[in-house]
C-alpha cells in the first residue's frame, strides 16, 4: 500500500511539474514569438519522411509576421468562421462544447440505429450484412473548440483524441487566456495554423493562394482562407469547390458584425 502511495505521489508531482513547464512556455510567449508548434514539428517530420519514401516533392512554407502585418480582414474572417465569441469568452465556450456533445450523441445514436436495422434486415445473409456494415461511415465528430483551444492543442499537444488530452487542452486554454492578451493569442494562432500541405501561417497562405502578403488580403480573399481552416488539405486541392464559394460569401456577410480584440 505504501508503494502505491509513493507511486501516486510521484505521478502527482510529475503532473504538477508538467503544468509548470507549460506555464513557463506560455509566459515566455508574451515576449518571444514561437517559431514552431508541436503540430508543425510533427507535420515537418511526416512531410520529410514522405518526400524520402515517395516521389512527392518536399514543400514547406512558414513565415512569422507581426500582428500589424496581418490584414484585419483576415482576423475578422477567422473569428467569423471559427469562433465568433472569441473576444468575449475566457478561452472555452462552454455552450458550444455542450452543443457539440449533444450533436455527437445524436449522430452516434443514429449510426447505431442504422447498424441495428441492417443487422435485422440481413440476419439471414451474413456476407451481405458484413458488406453493408463496412460501407457505413463513422459519424462525423463535431468539435466546438475555440480559437484559444485550437492554439493550445497545436502549440503543445499531440494529435491524439482522448479525454486526458482534452482535459489538458482546457487547462492550457485557461493558461493562455490568463497570461496572454486576446490580440497576442490571435497573432500566434494566425502565424501557426495550417493552411495546406506544408503551408503554415497567414503570410505563407496569402503567398501560396493569392501571391500577395497577408497585410494586403481583401475581405473575400480573407474569408476564403478562413473557410479552409477546418480541412485545409482537403480544400487546397479543391479551390473551385462550389461549397467553398458559397461558404466564403457567407463569411464575408458576417465579418461586418465582428469586433476585433
Amino acid at each position: 500500500m505504501r508503494a502505491f502511495g509513493r507511486w501516486l505521489l510521484w505521478m502527482l508531482l510529475a503532473g504538477i511539474a508538467l503544468q509548470l513547464f507549460f506555464l513557463f512556455r506560455i509566459a515566455l510567449m508574451t515576449v518571444v514569438d514561437p517559431q514552431s508548434t508541436a503540430f508543425m514539428r510533427s507535420e515537418a517530420w511526416r512531410v520529410a519522411h514522405q518526400s524520402l519514401t515517395t516521389e512527392k516533392t518536399w514543400r514547406w512554407s512558414a513565415t512569422w509576421v507581426d500582428d500589424d502585418q496581418i490584414s484585419p480582414q483576415l482576423k475578422r474572417a477567422v473569428m467569423a468562421s471559427e469562433d465568433a465569441g472569441f473576444a468575449e469568452h475566457g478561452g472555452v465556450d462552454w455552450e458550444a462544447l455542450q452543443s457539440a456533445w449533444q450533436k455527437n450523441e445524436r449522430r452516434q445514436a443514429q449510426a447505431e440505429k442504422r447498424v441495428e436495422q441492417i443487422e435485422r434486415r440481413l440476419a439471414k445473409q451474413p456476407d451481405a450484412a458484413e458488406a453493408a456494415l463496412k460501407a457505413i461511415k463513422p459519424p462525423k465528430i463535431v468539435g466546438g473548440s475555440t480559437i484559444t483551444q485550437q492554439l493550445a492543442k497545436n502549440l503543445l499537444l499531440s494529435g491524439e483524441r482522448n479525454l486526458l488530452r482534452k482535459g489538458q487542452e482546457l487547462v492550457l486554454s485557461l493558461m493562455l487566456e490568463a497570461l496572454l492578451s486576446k490580440q497576442r493569442i490571435l497573432e500566434i494562432y494566425l502565424n501557426s495554423v495550417e493552411w495546406g500541405e506544408g503551408v503554415f501561417g497567414a503570410e505563407a497562405a496569402a503567398q501560396r493562394y493569392f501571391k500577395k502578403p497577408a497585410a494586403k488580403l481583401s475581405a473575400y480573399e480573407a474569408a476564403r482562407l478562413a473557410v479552409m481552416l477546418p480541412s485545409p488539405k482537403f480544400f487546397e486541392t479543391r479551390q473551385g469547390s462550389a461549397y467553398l464559394a458559397r461558404r466564403t460569401n457567407t463569411i464575408v456577410a458576417r465579418m461586418g458584425a465582428v469586433s476585433l480584440p
